[in-house]
């Protein structure tokens, strides 16, 4: 995952995931609904996604996986991402 990527996760999840731990201390890999991550801040978290990188969850990306962990999420924005660069 491209470092300036995963910053701005890194950052969105801080402002946005409602995380009692400080999200620059998780893993990449650390699941993010074990660090205190709620159904309610994943769709928060989703929409501050959505509005930084300007893209769109599609359906198929709506689900607890893809919002598991840094990594998780990476991956999703990534795609999103190159999607939206090979539209």
């Amino acid at each position: 995952m491209d470092e300036a990527i995963r910053n701005t996760i890194v950052a969105i999840i801080a402002e946005a995931g409602r995380l009692p731990v400080p999200a620059n201390t998780l893993a990449d890999e650390a699941d993010l609904y074990q660090a205190g991550l709620t159904s309610f801040a994943s769709v928060q978290l989703m929409l501050a996604l959505e509005d930084r990188f300007e893209i769109e969850f599609p359906d198929r990306y709506l689900n607890r996986r893809s919002f598991s962990s840094i990594a998780a999420i990476g991956q999703v924005v990534g795609e999103l991402l190159s999607q939206r660069e090979a539209a």
